[in-house]
């Protein structure tokens, strides 16, 4: 349970670096990254506010998670309006750029939902432990 725990805050402390750094795209998957960017996740407070994950200052973990969201949700849409214009036909919307783009908005999604899932673990295993 432990290492599941340090695990899981050594993962928000590394969002936290790149968030602070300013770099764009920095976060959820290198591939995302690479693929057109997905925000990071990190922030300075746990969920409810119950103390910082790493003592800089910042944004808090939810407004991060909501940000990574957003830019998910951006990358889905961006995806399903060039699927429109290659099913149209406009010039500019070439096979392999909806198939990159396909492929970015997949990765992000997916990586988000892994996040998700960890930090639902990591809950679980907290709640679990005992006093």
């Amino acid at each position: 349970m432990s290492d599941a725990i340090s695990s899981v805050l050594s993962q928000i402390r590394s969002y936290q670096t790149q968030i602070g750094t300013g770099m764009p795209g920095a976060g959820l998957a290198g591939a995302a990254h690479a693929a057109g960017g997905v925000g990071g996740i990190g922030g300075t407070t746990a969920p409810g506010g119950a103390g910082a994950a790493g003592g800089v200052g910042g944004a808090s973990f939810g407004d991060a998670l909501g940000n990574a969201l957003k830019k998910v949700n951006t990358l889905q849409a961006e995806t399903r309006n060039l699927q429109g214009a290659f099913e149209r036909g406009e010039p500019g919307a070439d096979l392999a750029r909806v198939m990159v783009a396909a492929q970015a908005s997949s990765v992000a999604f997916r990586a988000t939902v892994e996040v998700r899932n960890r930090l639902v673990q990591a809950y679980q295993d907290v709640m679990n432990m005992p006093l």
